[in-house]
């Protein structure tokens, strides 16, 4: 079943809709998977594009990405999915969340990675691109919630789902694709393109 390419307008851009709504890849099974990986089978892999119906994966993929990042104290947990959840809700019909699911194309039902973009409008400021430098118009659009469960890491995911990201961001009205990379993330960001900037964070609190 092929997911839809329609899809909400953002303050009046382009379609957020991707080029590729539905995408297959093979991939070697997850390390539990030993009768699988000992007679040589693969898994293929599904990836279609968020409905608000997803929230509750979503959610589920913040929480254990900022969970496995050590930096999400317990005590803020519910918090966290909570607010997330009630964002999503809104940022995803309105088009300014835009997201990717991946599961195995036999159990279309079990998600086991995502990843999502969060579409923003940002002042003209001129950017460096392989034709010179130009003026920036119309949008940036930030990486968020790239994760993988567990049991499936190291099969590639996080690189197809990645290339979604990326596809749609050529063919939609974007000026900059933006991320934070973690450690474990960086050398893929940085092997499908992403450069350090001279983006700075301000250390002290502010409330």
């Amino acid at each position: 079943m092929r997911a839809s390419r329609s899809g909400s307008d953002f303050k009046g851009s382009h379609s957020i809709a991707s080029p590729h709504p539905l995408v297959s890849v093979r991939a070697r099974p997850p390390a539990f998977d030993q009768s699988n990986d000992n007679d040589g089978m693969r898994t293929t892999f599904t990836v279609r594009i968020t409905t608000p119906d997803d929230v509750p994966v979503i959610v589920r993929h913040r929480v254990g990405m900022f969970r496995d990042m050590g930096i999400l104290p317990s005590a803020l947990s519910d918090e966290l999915t909570a607010e997330s959840a009630r964002y999503l809700e809104a940022a995803i019909p309105s088009g300014e969340y835009l997201g990717w699911l991946a599961s195995p194309t036999d159990r279309p039902q079990e998600i086991v990675a995502g990843a999502g973009v969060q579409r923003r409008r940002v002042l003209p400021h001129p950017v460096s691109t392989a034709n010179g430098i130009v003026l920036a118009l119309r949008q940036q659009a930030i990486v968020l919630n790239v994760y993988t469960d567990r049991a499936w890491r190291r099969q590639g995911l996080a690189r197809l789902l990645m290339q979604q990201v990326l596809d749609w961001a050529r063919s939609a009205d974007i000026d900059s694709l933006v991320l934070h990379a973690s450690g474990e993330g960086r050398p893929l960001y940085e092997e499908l393109g992403f450069v350090a900037t001279n983006e700075m964070r301000y250390g002290r609190p502010l409330r």
